[in-house]
């Protein structure tokens, strides 16, 4: 397995990348992104993009259904645009087929995601008439799109995924549960991986940039920010837009 470094790693040749972290219904700072994106492409005219999205849609944040009318218009206007699943959108999943009161989805902001849906989840501290109601209110096409969304994605050096990836385990036989789950192993190694992993998952202040990954989930529903990574050639820059309106772009190095 060939290493590759952050100062090294290139994007495809005529192909311009950009991520996305963790949205968590955000739809406000997603649109913002997806503008301030556009506008890029539009000014450079690169040859080719690709938009990635690394996971977690939805939970938390006020509007998770508008999250997901987005990307699926966005994927609908445009195969570029790269949708990742993130363990929320697993959980949504199982709670949809097991109702669990204590679920990752009840317990960690799906009663925010469902009322995006105009249900109440908890009532009399029962999920019961919630998960009902949930699963009609629920657009066929937004199920039909979290069950399609990819666990990985690969282009030029990068390889970009929600959770991480499991060290010493080459990057095409990574476990599905590594990829949207992992932490301390693949946050606490420094080992290179082939690739450069583009993750989310983990929320930090500040996108960490390090020689072998790049974490991009700086926690937009709390944070009021939500950050990209560009990257085009060996240039890399990280994007990020903010509730208040403002909108930074610095170049991404290493410590």
């Amino acid at each position: 397995m060939t290493a590759v470094d952050f100062l090294q790693a290139r994007a495809p040749q005529g192909v311009r990348l950009y991520a996305i972290g963790d949205v968590h219904g955000r739809f406000d700072l997603l649109s913002a992104m997806h503008e301030r994106i556009a506008a890029d492409v539009e000014r450079d005219k690169p040859f080719d993009w690709r938009v990635i999205h690394l996971g977690d849609y939805i939970d938390r944040g006020p509007d998770s259904r508008r999250v997901l009318d987005f990307l699926i218009a966005a994927k609908q206007r445009d195969d570029r645009a790269i949708t990742l699943t993130g363990n929320h959108e697993l959980g949504l999943l199982d709670f949809l087929a097991n109702p669990d009161p204590d679920a990752l989805f009840v317990r960690y902001g799906g009663v925010e995601t469902a009322r995006s849906y105009g249900v109440e989840l908890l009532r009399d501290g029962s999920v019961a008439q919630g998960h009902r109601d949930l699963l009609a209110a629920l657009p066929r096409s937004h199920l039909e799109f979290i069950r399609s969304l990819a666990f990985s994605f690969e282009a030029g050096d990068f390889f970009f995924c929600h959770a991480g990836v499991r060290p010493g385990i080459a990057l095409a036989q990574q476990s599905n549960r590594d990829l949207t789950w992992i932490r301390d192993e693949f946050l606490n190694d420094g080992s290179l991986h082939g690739k450069i992993v583009v993750h989310g998952h983990t929320p930090v202040q500040q996108p960490d940039v390090r020689r072998n990954r790049v974490n991009l989930d700086t926690y937009a529903c709390g944070s009021g920010r939500l950050t990209a990574l560009r990257v085009d050639g060996a240039v890399k820059q990280i994007l990020t837009v903010s509730d208040d309106g403002r909108f930074q772009r610095r170049d991404a190095v290493t410590p």
